[in-house]
């Protein structure tokens, strides 16, 4: 299944009182295919709030997102937790609901070995027919899908890529030594093009919510072999980059998109909106 170069990590649109805004569901979604030029949507991931969403609103959730859809883009589901039997149950279904693939971050808090890891991705993708997308945040989720780990799950059919976000060397490593099939993402909006320099499909993003387009134009120029373009573009980007992660995300870009009029809302807690402080700096970075 093709993904695409740019993945967007899509916020949850909340209304004043943290409840969703289903209303404005559909909107986002049409400013990120159409005006942002994302290539698919991750729906429930940590971007999306999922650790604070209730499993009745994540199903209903990939619901509208595959009804509104329409083929234009892939809509991906963050199903990934701790229990791997609730895992699965969540990830079956999310696939009774249509989505076209699943996003499975490593098991969190309970740190399992590396064999644990591989054990639990396999009894995961074992149990659903649509492709399935490992997701390594080291800094989330204080355990590393090791590199190693990552190539021998490759070979699971239906395991057909990664987000991985823990650094260059293991990149490199899994692009080079994993199955031929799979595909690796970059998890960090700060290393697309180093990424795509080391052989990785694409990026899983944060930013796209606000520079897509000109995230398009910088893999494109790369991929057409104009470097020095995509350098300069990456330069341009970088600060849009870094300023969206000053705190916990998505409170910077849900502000940043607020601010442009897009209406998402605010955080549910214990997440909590930018202070003054924080929320010029984004507006500055926005002019």
């Amino acid at each position: 299944m093709d993904f695409g170069r740019l993945v967007t990590a899509m916020v949850t649109p909340l209304s004043e009182n943290q409840q969703i805004n289903w209303a404005q569901v559909a909107p986002l979604m049409d400013y990120l295919i159409e005006e942002q030029q994302s290539n698919s949507l991750v729906i429930c991931g940590t971007t999306g709030e999922s650790p604070t969403l209730t499993e009745d609103e994540k199903l209903l959730l990939m619901e509208k997102a595959v009804e509104h859809a329409r083929g234009r883009c892939k809509i991906i589901a963050g199903t990934g937790s701790n229990s791997t039997e609730h895992t699965i149950h969540l990830s079956q279904e999310a696939e009774k609901r249509g989505v076209d693939a699943l996003l499975l971050v490593a098991p969190y808090y309970n740190r399992p070995s590396q064999e644990g890891l591989y054990q639990h991705f396999k009894a995961v993708a074992e149990s659903v027919k649509i492709p399935v997308i490992l997701y390594n945040v080291p800094g989330r989720t204080a355990v590393n899908i090791d590199a190693a780990t990552t190539i021998r799950l490759s070979h699971i059919p239906n395991i057909v890529a990664t987000k991985d976000c823990a650094g260059i060397e293991q990149l490199t490593r899994i692009v080079n030594e994993s199955a031929e099939r799979f595909r690796v993402y970059s998890g960090d909006d700060t290393m697309t093009l180093p990424a795509l320099s080391v052989g990785c499909e694409g990026i899983v993003s944060v930013a796209s919510h606000i520079i897509g387009k000109e995230m398009q134009q910088m893999i494109a120029a790369y991929l057409s072999g104009n470097v020095a373009e995509a350098a300069k573009l990456h330069g341009q980007l970088q600060p849009i980059f870094t300023g969206l992660f000053t705190a916990p995300s998505p409170a910077p870009v849900k502000h940043a998109l607020n601010l442009k009029g897009i209406p998402v809302g605010g955080v549910r807690l214990p997440l909590i909106a930018l202070n003054e402080q924080e929320g010029d700096y984004i507006a500055s970075l926005l002019s």
